[in-house]
């Protein structure tokens, strides 16, 4: 993995914040649900697509930047508290990173399953992340993303992800002994990014390895 570059406002606390709901200008579709800070609103306004606040990454992000799922908009309102936005936008593939049209595509069926209230919390930051970075590979690869590093790794085939993964593993060991805590950090990162690529061409979620933990406190 590379280090990207970063926006100015990249690590700081989050800024104040408005929920944003995306909808289809012609059918009214709902798309998703985002948040803005005024940042990421001025420049909304002014390049003519979606910009959002990540508050898992603490960055702007322009919504399609990589993939080229832009959303182009065509009108924004604002409620009567003006404390949300209801942006009408012409959606250039598929909005939600799973692949699917929208990001509202399953059936609330059970609340304690499907629902988690504390995702976004501070002491679910952490997991959010693992969670955000797992649906993107899922996405690079169901999407055949050709510019993608994750789907070239995965045309190669279960092999060459073990391979990789191993010498990641190395990098860690060998800076762990050699390099500073910086550097450690940063070959962890990536042992972790190839992990997930690992479990995702075998199938196994996120959650799967939670409840094994989890069953271990005893």
């Amino acid at each position: 993995m590379k280090k990207g570059n970063k926006n100015s406002t990249e690590g700081k606390k989050d800024p104040g914040l408005i929920p944003a709901v995306i909808q289809d200008h012609k059918t009214g579709e709902v798309l998703m649900v985002a948040y803005m800070s005024r940042e990421s609103l001025e420049k909304s306004l002014s390049t003519g697509t979606t910009w959002f606040w990540s508050r898992t990454r603490r960055k702007l992000w322009n919504k399609g930047e990589t993939s080229g799922n832009i959303q182009k908009i065509k009108a924004i309102k604002y409620d009567c508290y003006g404390n949300s936005l209801l942006i009408s936008v012409e959606q250039v593939g598929n909005a939600c990173h799973t692949g699917n049209r929208s990001c509202f595509y399953r059936t609330l069926e059970d609340i304690d399953r499907d629902i988690n209230f504390k995702k976004y919390s501070d002491s679910y930051t952490e997991q959010s992340i693992l969670d955000e970075l797992y649906g993107v590979i899922e996405s690079r690869i169901k999407n055949k993303t050709s510019d993608s590093y994750t789907y070239s790794l995965h045309k190669k085939g279960l092999d060459e992800i073990i391979k990789k993964f191993g010498e990641e593993s190395m990098e860690v060991v060998l800076s762990s002994k050699h390099q500073e805590k910086s550097s450690t950090v940063y070959e962890i990162a990536d042992l972790v990014y190839h992990l997930l690529v690992l479990m995702v061409e075998k199938k196994i979620t996120l959650k799967e390895v939670f409840n094994e933990l989890k069953s271990r406190r005893k």
